[in-house]
């Protein structure tokens, strides 16, 4: 069985849509586009198929990825268009390579992430900025699914900055009157996500903007040792080895 590592997009209204539903909307798209994908054992047999580090419900994302097992070997550059062109519009294919030694799961160490905010006066986001990254803890509350948690929303943050421009927006339209924080946070468990971080900003210094946040995944992967930002988690698979 021949495994294929695919990178995705999530974009526009589609970020509103669950896991569960786009794992479903993928699984039409696999069949509709023909792709020969193997099948596991037992009575009730699921296409190989796996997810790892897929974005929140409500979050858009540059860099999505799954990792599918096909019957047959598939020359990934043809599956990449014939995936794409299944897809609904706002789940886009980007890369697809075969897959190497190794886990994918396992590189996925942790993400960049940019939060859009309007209405917000720049000075006072940096200033907040500032308090947080001086704190040496944040504790934050989020309901989980083993119930109410209470973490450490400042561990995890690598980096966390402010730009008041339109730079960075993941080829989305430009933004006026708009301040972004970009941030890279390492994968822990329980996750910290950015509306976690969000929270700590308040909680620390009384941070609140007065719209909803709009957030992007700009990319996830192996944490850079000379950038601290994620590196592409494909390149092992395209140099033929590991991480």
């Amino acid at each position: 069985m021949q495994r294929l590592r695919v990178r995705y997009a999530k974009r526009g209204r589609l970020r509103f849509t669950s896991h569960r539903d786009i794992s479903r909307a993928l699984e039409r798209a696999v069949r509709r586009a023909g792709i020969p994908v193997a099948y596991s054992a037992g009575f009730s047999p699921h296409p190989k198929i796996s997810y790892a580090g897929a974005a929140p419900t409500g979050v858009a994302s540059e860099a999505e990825y799954l990792e599918i097992g096909v019957s047959r070997a598939c020359d990934p550059l043809r599956l990449r268009a014939d995936l794409d062109a299944s897809l609904p519009p706002g789940l886009d294919v980007l890369d697809v390579v075969e897959a190497r030694a190794g886990s994918l799961a396992d590189r996925l160490e942790g993400s960049m992430w940019e939060v859009r905010l309007t209405g917000v006066d720049p000075a006072e986001a940096a200033s907040a900025v500032a308090v947080f990254l001086a704190a040496a803890s944040v504790a934050v509350e989020r309901l989980t699914k083993k119930g109410m948690r209470a973490f450490d929303a400042r561990q995890a943050v690598q980096t966390l900055t402010v730009v008041t421009d339109a730079d960075g927006t993941a080829g989305q339209e430009p933004i006026h009157s708009c301040v972004i924080l970009r941030m890279v946070v390492r994968h822990e468990t329980p996750a910290v996500r950015p509306d976690d971080v969000l929270m700590g900003l308040r909680l620390v210094a009384g941070f609140a903007p007065p719209s909803p946040p709009a957030v992007t995944r700009l990319a996830q992967g192996p944490l850079d040792a000379m950038t601290g930002e994620p590196a592409d988690p494909l390149e092992a698979d395209r140099v033929g080895g590991d991480l």
